[in-house]
Formats: structure tokens, sequence, C-alpha cells
């Protein structure tokens, strides 16, 4: 076993582009469930929104990077509202059905045979990045040390990347430091008696969901930038991984879904080089290595189910912040 490259790779998943998707993505649940007490089962969708919005104005039209953006932004509000409307006014399991459902059916629809020209159907879509590493401000070479070493456009991603998670942590720990952020947290705890002072609490809650899928389709355009759209990675395992990441760090907490999202994207990769480190060294001989990819899941669901016995509330969570009423 090499077990210097195990850890490499390991350690190179602490700063990668998926990893700041995710960590993005998981700052959106966290505006969603840990500070309005929405339940957001559809984060997959909405990052499937924004990395289609996102590419599909740049291949088919030649539009600018920044319309790419744009075109994100206002796709993920419109599906926002058209899971908010007839939902929020309801229990917050009806979101969570709709959510769910949603995000499933837009990834059926971009996966149609109907929609290949636009969408790439089940292949997906590539070669949007160009214009992107186009605007690259570091010059060409090599950059960082050990597992941390990249290509000038690996870098550039990264640094976007996580620039655009530090910048979202920022604007939501402003956010629920307002006199917004506590109107919101109040609908979490209790939202009749926050109605009861006069405060609309389904707009505040279609705020709050529109916040939060902004955040998720901004995560759908860092997760394609050094790779292909394709819809098969929009499944609703995607949205389960990124509520494991919240809770693991912590709901209502600014750098629990960053540390959530770093953990568990290097307990992932750690736990499958090892396993199948300790197969082709024949140490581990009762299982192949195509099935690897399945025990390490159930390797990361037991030090979860540790954690949720040991420390419910998360890494950097606080237990008062369980007991809100969704």
């Amino acid at each position: 076993m090499d077990w210097g490259q195990i850890l490499n790779s390991a350690a190179g998943e602490l700063l990668s582009p998926v990893t700041a998707a995710y960590a993005l993505a998981a700052i959106g649940i966290s505006v969603h469930f840990g500070y309005a007490g929405l339940l957001n089962f559809g984060q997959a969708g909405f990052m499937a929104i924004g990395a289609y919005a996102f590419v599909v104005p740049i291949l088919s039209f030649d539009a600018p990077l920044w319309a790419g953006f744009l075109s994100a932004i206002v796709f993920s509000i419109i599906f926002a509202l058209l899971l908010g409307v007839p939902t929020l006014r309801l229990r917050a399991d009806y979101l969570a059905i709709v959510t769910i459902a949603s995000a499933e059916i837009v990834r059926y629809t971009v996966s149609t045979t109907a929609l290949t020209d636009v969408t790439g159907g089940a292949a997906g879509l590539s070669g949007f990045n160009s214009g992107f590493n186009a605007i690259n401000p570091f010059p060409s070479g090599t950059y960082g040390f050990g597992p941390f070493t990249y290509t000038e456009n690996q870098l550039w991603v990264r640094v976007f990347g996580w620039s655009l998670v530090i910048l979202a942590s920022v604007l939501v720990f402003l956010l629920m430091r307002s006199p917004w952020g506590r109107v919101v947290k109040g609908i979490r705890e209790d939202e009749d008696a926050v109605r009861s002072l006069g405060k609309n609490v389904y707009a505040f809650k279609m705020q709050a969901l529109i916040l939060g899928g902004v955040l998720g389709s901004l995560a759908g355009i860092v997760y394609v930038l050094p790779r292909a759209v394709q819809p098969a990675n929009y499944g609703t395992t995607l949205t389960f991984f990124i509520w494991t990441m919240l809770l693991l760090g912590g709901a209502a907490t600014v750098f629990g879904p960053i540390v959530g999202a770093m953990i568990f994207a290097t307990l992932l990769t750690l736990s499958d080089g090892i396993l199948r480190g300790l197969i082709s060294a024949d140490i581990i001989t009762f299982i192949s290595g195509t099935q690897a990819g399945q025990i390490r899941f159930m390797i990361i669901g037991a030090v979860l189910m540790a954690l949720v016995v040991f420390r419910p509330q998360g890494i950097f969570g606080n237990k008062k912040e369980l007991s809100f009423n969704v």
C-alpha cells in the first residue's frame, strides 16, 4: 500500500472545487433548515438548475460569462418561487415532498432525448469553461506544494470556488445578525408567535428559500467548472450528501457547513483509498474493488451514527438549535 499517495489524495480533497461546491450548497441548506426551519430535500435540483442555466447560454447562444451567472441566479429564483408558492403556507413536510420530487423532475427533464440538442441528454455538456479559463489572473506554471500542487487553471477554479464560499459565509453571518435574520430564526422557533407580531411569515420563508436556492445554484456552477455537466450527478444522493455535511458540521452555524464538507469529502477519499489499497495488497480478500465504493459508505455511515449519538448538534452546533419547531 502506498500510504503517501492515499494521504495525499485525501488531503487534496480539502481544497478541491467539488468540496467548495459541497460547502456552498451546505450553506444554502443551512439557511433553509438551520435558520429558517425549511425542509429542502431538493438542493441537487438547485445545483442542476444553476449548472445548466450557466452552461446552456454559453454553448447555445455564445453568451458571455457574466450572462451565464445571471441566468443561473434568475432561474434558481424562479425555481424557488415555483416550489415555495404552493407549499410555504402549509406544513414543513409538504415542502420536503415537493422539493425532492422537483429535483428528480429537473434531472429527468435535462436528460431526456427530446432536449439533447440543448442539454446534451444523458451524455451532458462539456467545453464551456474556456471563457472562465480565459480570465484566469494566474500566469502559466505550477503553484503550491505536496498534495496542494496545481496548474494555473486548477488554482484559478479553487480560488474562485472558495472565494464564493467565503463571501456566502460572510453574507449569511451578517444577515442572520440583522433584523431580517432574527425574524427568520423566530419563524424557525415559533412561526405563530412571529405572525402575531405582524410579520409576514410567508414572505420571510420565501426570501430564505430563494437565498438558499441561489447559493445552491452557485454551488452547481462551481461543481461543473472543472468538469462536464452530467445529469446523473444530480440524484437524490447528492442532496443527502449535502445534508450529511451540514449535520456533521452543525446546522445554524457559520463554519459548520464548510468544515462538514471538508471532513466528509476527505473521509470519502481516504476510506476509498485505504480499502482499495488493502484489497490490492490481498489483506482484504472477501470483497472486490468494485465493492469498495459501497463499503466506504457503510464506514462513513457508521461514523455519522456515532456522531448523532454522542454529538447530535454536530461539531460546531449548539444543542439549543436542535429544539426548533419544524
